[in-house]
């Protein structure tokens, strides 16, 4: 089984045994502390706004639908089925549009790209949870699907989240509910150098146009009460014009 086969198969897993329930997932935060704030950053940013907007990773759809009120079409990809039958399920309007996608399959990426011409893309998160060998490739997927005039906007976690989660997963009590199936399911997030970002970017043909920070919100709350947010860092890129 390939490396990319064990992670479609984790996610797959992981997808079919997911609650429906909105925020039932760790990363699954209402658009208002995840896409919203996002939005502030990189919509002034975007060479085109009337491109189609790619949610690449989209999971459930939650941030997805979200987009779509805002941008003229927004297709949400995903690597798993079970992922984009929640989409489906949750989006019985179809707001968006919803695709199966591996976007290190870089065949699949032009396909695509093929398809819509020019799009931006949305991705939070996904770049590292993706095995280390696979990271270039999902870059390079994202490099086809901007094009010449496409704009990416990549939210990761930094090193920075490394013992937040560590500190989570070894509570004495075990890691939080909603994100002990995470572990479970063999899709702990990896870790991935603050530095190797850019690099990939580069690899890729792409320029970093503007970087930042900004935490990534949970869903799920220390004791205090206070949402559980993990460091993480937010790069625009495209090629240069």
């Amino acid at each position: 089984m390939s490396v990319t086969s064990r992670y479609r198969a984790a996610w797959e897993g992981f997808w079919r045994e997911a609650p429906e329930e909105t925020g039932a997932v760790f990363w699954d935060a209402d658009p208002a502390v995840t896409a919203a704030r996002h939005l502030a950053f990189f919509e002034p940013r975007l060479l085109d706004p009337g491109l189609p907007l790619v949610d690449l990773g989209c999971g459930n759809g939650t941030q997805t639908r979200f987009l779509a009120d805002r941008f003229p079409q927004v297709i949400g990809a995903d690597l798993s089925v079970a992922a984009l039958d929640h989409a489906r399920r949750a989006d019985p309007a179809g707001q968006a549009a919803y695709r199966l996608l591996d976007a290190a399959e870089r065949d699949e990426a032009e396909t695509l790209h093929a398809e819509l011409g020019d799009a931006n893309v949305y991705m939070r998160g996904v770049l590292h949870q993706c095995e280390p060998g696979d990271r270039q490739s999902l870059v390079d997927g994202i490099a086809a699907l901007l094009g010449e005039r496409g704009r990416a906007f990549l939210v990761e976690l930094s090193e920075a989240a490394r013992p937040v989660l560590g500190g989570l997963a070894q509570r004495p009590d075990g890691p939080p509910p909603k994100l002990a199936p995470v572990f479970r399911h063999g899709i702990a997030p990896g870790e991935v150098a603050d530095a190797a970002v850019p690099v990939y970017l580069a690899a890729a043909g792409l320029t970093v146009l503007a970087s930042g920070e900004l935490p990534l919100s949970t869903t799920e709350f220390a004791s205090d009460g206070t949402r559980i947010e993990l460091p993480s860092k937010w790069i625009l890129a495209g090629r240069e014009t």
